[in-house]
């Protein structure tokens, strides 16, 4: 059996009672190491903050986006 929302019980709840459970799953969750990444993913993170520092005029700064 597939475990859904439905099936769960989670549709029933409020948005509250979502936002309660989702911090709770989050929390559970265990710390995660630099063995736990991916070698694809670095290698992504470093060619994008290679391409921001070539291109520092290309984007907008976080705070600004906010």
């Amino acid at each position: 059996m597939a475990v859904t929302l439905e099936s769960l019980g989670i549709d029933r709840l409020s948005v509250s009672e979502r936002l309660d459970l989702i911090e709770q799953i989050w929390d559970s969750l265990p710390e995660v190491s630099a063995d736990d990444i991916p070698d694809w993913h670095v290698a992504e993170l470093s060619r994008r903050l290679a391409d921001a520092e070539a291109n520092p005029r290309i984007g907008r700064p976080w705070k600004e986006v906010l």
